[in-house]
């Protein structure tokens, strides 16, 4: 069974001579290797294989292993030709744990794997455990194919994998829509792919900011994250309403002011650079992502006078909610007002 057509841009750092796959379109090979951490892409990889599988031949006989807890003899017995000749499909789970046997037989078996059959190895990446087995794969030996899974943790990647749940199945959200379903599930992946696909599956037409409010309109109220982001892109009525909520669900004022707090200070840390986002992550020991993102706030009308303004508030806010002010919820109101209008309170 031949791989499909490698991708045209390699994951990054990859040595790899074999075909390099979308977890969004994975096709069957003698061996696929299904590698990085990003459970939620490798989930859609191995189903995606074993659809296809299903879609060619729904007699597809399908076996599981774990390389961690293996016995000998199990892969080469379950990936034998059965009867009647169907097709199988062999799922590999812990390559990153396995055994010393199942190393040695998986060695041997990409050598000269078996005729109809479709091996699907999973490996995190957490460890180098099965390095040689995967450098052997990557080489080229045993005809494989390898579908990418890397970690989704930069904005712009959680973002790029939403819409991709969308336009994946032809289908347009707005993007105030899907900005506000990212802040709804800004922590969770695996939430937030359930979420876009229960969207897809229960509306028709077009989705928009009203119909993801209504879905999820709590859980983007009451994380203050979101309440910080409506503030500091200057729509002061959202997030005064977004605060409201927050505070009716049962939020503490000390971690909503913290992660106003957060923001502010990430973007005080990079305003004013033009170093590359990687370059100057590593210097401040951040994230990629947060550079990116705190630069994104700062085109929101931010200067050092304004920001400095904020920073202020957000300090007094803090010393307010931890018990000198007896009405911490007019402080985080005072706090967001200075914030979203970039102005003194009561100018």
């Amino acid at each position: 069974m031949a791989p499909a057509p490698a991708s045209k841009s390699p994951a990054r750092g990859a040595k790899a001579s074999i075909p390099q796959l979308s977890w969004r379109s994975p096709r069957p090979a003698p061996i696929v290797l299904v590698s990085g951490p990003e459970e939620v892409c490798a989930e859609r990889a191995i189903a995606g294989v074993r659809d296809y599988l299903k879609a060619e031949d729904p007699a597809v006989e399908i076996a599981d292993i774990r390389a961690d807890d293996y016995t000998a003899g199990t892969l080469l017995a379950v990936s034998a030709p059965s009867l009647f000749g169907e097709p199988r499909l062999v799922r590999v789970s812990g390559v990153e744990k396995c055994s010393d046997a199942f190393l040695t037989e998986a060695l041997s078996y990409i050598e000269h794997p078996q005729e109809g059959a479709t091996v699907v190895l999973r490996h995190t990446g957490a460890t180098v455990r099965g390095k040689k087995l995967l450098d052997a794969i990557r080489a080229g030996v045993g005809g494989g194919a390898e579908v990418p899974c890397p970690a989704v943790k930069r904005d712009a990647d959680r973002h790029d994998f939403a819409a991709g749940e969308f336009k994946a199945v032809g289908r347009r959200i707005a993007p105030r829509a899907l900005q506000a379903l990212l802040s709804a599930f800004a922590d969770d992946l695996t939430e937030l792919a359930a979420a876009c696909q229960q969207l897809i599956s229960d509306v028709d037409g077009d989705i928009t900011e009203d119909i993801v409010t209504r879905y999820y309109g709590g859980r983007v109220e009451t994380n203050a994250f979101a309440v910080a982001d409506t503030a500091i892109a200057g729509r002061y009525g959202e997030a005064l309403v977004g605060l409201r909520h927050a505070l009716a669900s049962g939020a503490d004022p000390v971690p909503i002011v913290a992660a106003f707090a957060m923001k502010l200070r990430t973007m005080a840390k990079v305003a004013g650079s033009r170093e590359p986002a990687r370059a100057l992550a590593a210097r401040l020991g951040m994230k990629d992502w947060q550079v990116d993102r705190a630069r994104r706030d700062l085109q929101a009308g931010w200067t050092q006078a304004t920001l400095g303004l904020a920073i202020q508030a957000a300090a007094r806010a803090d010393a307010e909610v931890k018990g000198a002010s007896r009405d911490p919820v007019f402080a985080l109101e005072r706090m967001i007002s200075v914030i979203a209008t970039r102005r003194p309170f009561g100018e």
